[in-house]
């Protein structure tokens, strides 16, 4: 399996430019320790007030009905690949904030946030993982039991990288494919919208 490390401007923390989101997975499963250990990453994320939004309903192959609930609440493109991952799980935003029952506008974000710290962690424990928009939230809100006033964010896989040769022919080649990303100069203003980022 060859590097996937981000070719960046300037360099940046190793396991941020490890990161990425594969599709192949080995079929072995992970610790609880490893499990625990990005579940501790999330839990101390920052949020808006403190208020943690974030909640994780997490489907472990071998142990319960959750992995199998999980996967059937993927889109068939994400599930030929996905349900491979010997743990599948389903990121929940609190809608409203604890303290004073308001709409929380930030609470995606901040699920965002707690997510971003289990890539860094998941890389530094040697775990892939791969966030999916492709999934059913009603499916989930049904089949896991999410309750009212709470929002399904993501599905996610998590396990250990295989080599592309697991994929579809298809997929594989998605697998090996350069990584990309928009330059500074599009996505950073300095002062105002649309202004450049001086470096």
């Amino acid at each position: 399996m060859s590097s996937r490390h981000a070719s960046t401007a300037i360099p940046i923390h190793p396991p941020i430019a490890a990161r990425w989101s594969p599709r192949a997975f080995r079929d072995e499963a992970v610790s609880s320790d490893d499990l625990t250990g990005l579940l501790e990453a999330a839990r101390w994320a920052p949020s808006c007030f403190g208020a943690e939004p974030w909640r994780f309903v997490v489907g472990i192959r071998g142990r319960g009905d959750g992995h199998a609930a999980i996967a059937d609440c993927l889109v068939p493109a994400n599930r030929v690949w996905a349900e491979r991952a010997p743990v599948l799980m389903i990121t929940v935003a609190r809608s409203n904030f604890e303290h004073n029952d308001k709409p929380n506008a930030w609470a995606h974000h901040d699920v965002g946030l707690a997510m971003g710290q289990v890539g860094i962690e998941a890389e530094v424990r040697g775990l892939a993982m791969h966030q999916m928009g492709g999934f059913d939230p009603a499916a989930a809100i049904l089949r896991l039991g999410i309750l009212e006033g709470y929002v399904p964010v993501a599905a996610v896989a998590i396990g250990y990288l295989a080599d592309a040769s697991v994929l579809a022919p298809e997929l594989a080649e998605r697998e090996s494919a350069p990584r990309q990303r928009k330059p500074l100069s599009e996505i950073a203003f300095e002062g105002r919208f649309g202004e450049s980022y001086g470096a």
